[in-house]
């Protein structure tokens, strides 16, 4: 009896150790979609400079998409109706009064996975401050949150990608959905295909993978190349329905090319739109050409979406998550 006893203590001790110090209880799911994000601020801020200022940051639009889509979408609610289930939203940026501009970032308080961006400021002043001297830093933050939000879901849907020849030819390791299949693979060139589900596109949309490497000669003028080799990749192995139609970069819309990193090595992200020479078909695309020194050549991944008539930020995004998951073996 006293074994017994002397048990149960020690099990009301865990507990209470449990509750004081940690999570005793499992979190909800979080809600809320991918670029997505909830501000919880006073109705009197939003509907003043500061929120005008919010949605001028996050409201901007995202390069290469043929239809103006913004980077963020946000909604608001003020701190009196942040409670219940508005708690559990994935992605929260909650402003709060404090005597100095800063920002903090809490994860997992109310839900799983979840991240708050607590944004402090004295007054309407100190948050306009705030907004236009971090607010690319906030949406950094909840891009990345995202990016990695989709892959961990990919990773538990993922392909083998053992079976693709060019993926075993290049040594790379890439985490794709197993919804994706195959269009053809030479060795040297890689073409994935997904059907969307989902708008207007329905049965007719695709969001399309494309892996091949091409020599590394001179590496001051890669992003000058990138749109003259992707064009050549298109008429070599992407024709359209036509003798004489391929795919190319839309020759009316010049992309945009920056500097990135993929798998710690530096990389080229561009975004643009492209087109079939010939032909009415065309969307975005978004192409990460990766400097691979040690073996001397480039590596690329490209990620196009065909969904006449739907917004395509998403699925772009979703090509992104993909395409940052590339690591050189």
């Amino acid at each position: 009896m006293k074994q017994i006893l002397a048990a149960l203590i020690v099990l009301l001790q865990l507990v209470s150790c449990n509750s004081s110090g940690g999570k005793d209880y499992v979190l909800p799911t979080s809600t809320g979609n991918t670029n997505k994000i909830l501000v919880v601020m006073k109705s009197s801020n939003w509907l003043s400079k500061p929120g005008d200022e919010i949605r001028a940051a996050f409201g901007e639009h995202q390069v290469g998409l043929p239809q103006p889509e913004t980077l963020l979408s946000v909604s608001q609610i003020d701190p009196s109706g942040f409670k219940n289930f508005m708690r559990n939203n994935k992605a929260i940026l909650l402003f709060q009064k404090s005597d100095s501009n800063s920002i903090s970032i809490v994860r997992d308080k109310y839900a799983e996975p979840q991240v708050i961006v607590v944004a402090t400021a004295k007054n309407e002043e100190g948050m306009i401050d705030l907004i236009k001297n971090r607010g690319s830093e906030i949406m950094q933050v909840f891009k990345k949150e995202d990016i990695k939000f989709i892959q961990n879901i990919f990773a538990k849907e993922r392909l083998d990608h053992t079976q693709f020849k060019t993926i075993k030819n290049l040594g790379i390791d890439i985490t794709i959905p197993s919804r994706y299949r195959l269009v053809d693979d030479t060795g040297d060139f890689l073409w994935l295909r997904q059907h969307l589900k989902s708008g207007i596109a329905r049965g007719d949309g695709s969001n399309n993978i494309l892996i091949y490497s091409v020599p590394l000669k001179d590496e001051a003028t890669i992003a000058d190349n990138i749109t003259a080799v992707r064009d050549s990749i298109g008429q070599k192995y992407i024709p359209g329905s036509k003798e004489g139609m391929y795919m190319i970069t839309e020759q009316a819309y010049t992309p945009f090319t920056y500097e990135a990193e993929i798998d710690g090595k530096k990389a080229f992200e561009t975004r643009g739109k492209w087109e079939v020479k010939n032909d009415f078909m065309a969307g975005p695309f978004l192409n990460y050409t990766v400097v691979d020194k040690k073996n001397n050549r480039l590596i690329v991944f490209e990620g196009f979406t065909y969904a006449p008539s739907v917004n395509k930020r998403d699925f772009i995004f979703e090509l992104e998550s993909i395409g940052k998951s590339l690591k050189i073996k």
